[in-house]
């Protein structure tokens, strides 16, 4: 299966950087949605993707840099939209207000689909969702900014089976050694110790860039 990074703080030759992250899973499904709909909708355009393949998408919170292009439901057929259960009813609204969208407000850990599922809402005053991926490698987990901790997700994400790879947004995670023994590490969007990671995992970590193309 390939990774897409549709949208990120940096981007490769030909791309648009923005402030945010978005990554597309295989063909169908779409985890997060940038900051803004033109930057996505160019780099999806750049990567030629096919819109009407898209039938998920995971927001993993509430942030705008994660939100914001979620109007590229528009180019889009049906689609189910999960969101975790706390995202504020205006936002769970303005979804709805979209005749294709089927809205699946999530809770506790529960499948996507037979390969990937979401962990739930985790955390306390920032309650996000992260995604995990089951290959023939092992598990790779896709964040979005891992506010409840890059630890406590993995933490989580490990009893349903051996961790492959990590990739997406880091936030403030410093706990380098978590991170030993992993074969795929990405990390990207809002990372703190970005560069760090790089130079302590040089043979495992790839850097994130929109136009990025990460198979797992």
């Amino acid at each position: 299966m390939d990774l897409k990074i549709l949208y990120d703080n940096e981007a490769k030759h030909n791309f648009r950087s923005g402030w945010g992250f978005s990554c597309l899973v295989g063909d169908g499904l779409l985890f997060d949605t940038g900051g803004d709909v033109n930057t996505l909708l160019f780099n999806m355009h750049r990567f030629t993707v096919n819109f009407r393949s898209i039938k998920g998408i995971v927001l993993s919170h509430e942030h705008g840099d994660h939100t914001g292009g979620i109007w590229i439901l528009k180019e889009l057929g049906k689609v189910k939209v999960f969101v975790p259960k706390s995202f504020s009813s205006h936002f769970k609204r303005r979804l709805t207000s979209h005749s294709n969208v089927i809205l699946i407000e999530v809770g506790e850990s529960m499948a996507i689909s037979q390969r990937i599922f979401t962990t739930g809402e985790l955390g306390s005053f920032i309650k996000e969702q992260s995604l995990a991926i089951k290959t023939n490698n092992g598990l790779t987990v896709i964040t979005g900014c891992s506010h409840p901790g890059l630890t406590n997700i993995l933490r989580n994400v490990s009893q349903f089976g051996e961790i492959y790879g990590v990739v997406g947004g880091f936030h403030g995670f410093s706990q380098l050694e978590a991170l030993s023994g992993m074969k795929l590490i990405v990390p990207c969007h809002c990372t703190r110790l970005k560069k760090e990671i790089l130079n302590l995992y040089p043979e495992s970590s790839v850097k994130c860039s929109a136009g990025c193309r990460i198979k797992i």
